[in-house]
């Protein structure tokens, strides 16, 4: 018998294993491309699923968690702080905004983690790894590099799939917690 907190747990755990699998994967094939400044992390596509299951929340938190774990080596323990909170602030966004709609898109929604983790992760990066102090117009650049990376993986990747996912009714038969 299937319950809704065990949707629930099943749910946010395969996104959470999606999430740090994709990650690595990437990171391993291509080094850097998913942990640098500017960077498209094609796991951030998932954070889609904020949208239809509030399971995602703690799935994309933890998946986040999992994948910097795997880069501590390089970023030090902050990533795993500030680009796992930012990961939190973003689903928790995108969830709340997962019924605000232009032309039938989830526009809104999709800005949320370009805006959290522009401004978490360039403060971030700003604070930890650019020598010299904070200055705020670096700040600026790095927060824009961060959010350039995000709205073009939700903008090319994330919107087209939000819409198969509505297309093909998986957000009645799969994702829905019942």
């Amino acid at each position: 018998m299937k319950t809704k907190s065990t949707m629930y747990i099943v749910q946010a755990a395969v996104i959470a294993a999606l999430y740090a699998v994709l990650t690595i994967l990437q990171n391993t094939l291509l080094p850097g491309s998913a942990s640098m400044a500017v960077q498209f992390r094609v796991s951030e596509v998932l954070t889609i699923l904020a949208l239809y299951t509030p399971a995602a929340i703690p799935g994309l938190t933890i998946g986040c968690v999992i994948a910097n774990i795997s880069s501590l080596s390089t970023l030090g323990p902050y990533d795993l702080i500030f680009g796992s909170l930012a990961s939190l602030v973003a689903a928790l966004l995108m969830y709340l905004l997962r019924n605000k709609r232009i032309l039938g898109l989830p526009v809104a929604a999709a800005l949320m983690p370009a805006l959290a983790n522009g401004i978490i992760v360039g403060f971030e990066i700003e604070f930890f790894f650019v020598e010299g102090g904070f200055h705020f117009l670096s700040f600026l650049l790095q927060g824009g590099l961060v959010a350039l990376g995000e709205l073009a993986v939700l903008f090319i990747l994330g919107l087209p799939l939000s819409k198969l996912i509505e297309s093909q009714k998986f957000d009645k038969k799969l994702l829905a917690l019942k």
